[in-house]
């Protein structure tokens, strides 16, 4: 199943809708990093709220993804994970370090932006 990727301003937004194959996993991660550069991309929203399981292949997935999204100079957030999926990575040792997160898409939208203003003065 292919991950949806849309392109809203300056922003990707792919909304993962069901569970993944590692090789659909890859896939989206390319894709990702693919597009960030075609458009120009300065963030990238990874929707999880449909995943009631993470696994660690899938964490370390993303957490490769946005190591690669900052390297072609944007920024990434995951967005909507569930209660009981962040009780679970918590209990397994599964962490996302050095990832954004936020509750949903409004939050994750509003991260990026707050980034995005960051950058600007910095550059000022």
């Amino acid at each position: 199943m292919a991950v949806p990727i849309l392109k809203q301003s300056q922003y990707l937004i792919a909304t993962i809708q069901s569970a993944l194959s590692d090789a659909e996993l890859l896939q989206l991660r390319d894709a990702l990093t693919q597009q960030v550069g075609r458009y120009r991309s300065r963030g990238v929203i990874v929707d999880v709220t449909a995943l009631d399981v993470l696994d660690s292949f899938a964490s370390r997935t993303l957490r490769d993804v946005a190591s690669m999204i900052r390297l072609r100079g944007a920024e990434t957030v995951i967005v909507g994970i569930q209660p009981e999926v962040a009780f679970a990575m918590v209990q397994l040792g599964i962490t996302l370090e050095n990832v954004a997160t936020a509750l949903d898409l409004e939050e994750g939208l509003a991260y990026l932006d707050q980034e995005k203003l960051k950058r600007g003065r910095e550059r000022s």
